[in-house]
């Protein structure tokens, strides 16, 4: 059972999988600091000195001075300011892993459908392995013809 469990992890993606998990924590991590610690701190200079981390509605009906003091006291908030900052976390890690899936979809792009059978074939075929038509010749190969 021990061997058939070691080939299920060394033989799938299980591996590749959690490698890519912990680098995304990572890289949400780092943004998450930069949003909170590089760009939001400019924007709520640029509004007037707005806290974005402060910015809260106390439902209790009391007022108090800053958010941490109205969750230490038990108060019900509503903070929005927390909520904006994890929009624009959002908006750049979604934003980052566009365009990694874009660079590595345009990296390993090397087929060409058939025009026949649809299948994938690698650029440089002149006949399609699956149905055998004719490809014909290339283009950075016929322009040399």
């Amino acid at each position: 059972m021990w061997n058939e469990f070691k080939t299920f992890l060394l033989k799938t993606n299980v591996l590749s999988l959690a490698l890519a998990f912990i680098i995304g924590v990572a890289l949400a991590a780092v943004v998450v600091s930069l949003v909170n610690d590089i760009i939001m701190p400019p924007v709520g200079l640029a509004l007037g000195g707005v806290d974005f981390q402060n910015m809260f509605i106390d439902l209790s009906g009391k007022h108090f001075p800053t958010l941490k003091a109205a969750r230490d006291a038990g108060a019900p908030v509503i903070a929005y300011g927390n909520f904006i900052n994890t929009v624009i976390t959002f908006i750049i890690v979604a934003f980052v892993v566009f365009l990694l899936a874009r660079a590595l979809v345009k990296a390993t792009t090397n087929t060409k459908p058939c025009p026949r059978c649809a299948m994938d074939v690698p650029i440089p075929a002149t006949r399609c392995p699956f149905c055998t038509s004719d490809l014909g010749v290339p283009a950075a190969r016929g322009a040399a013809v």
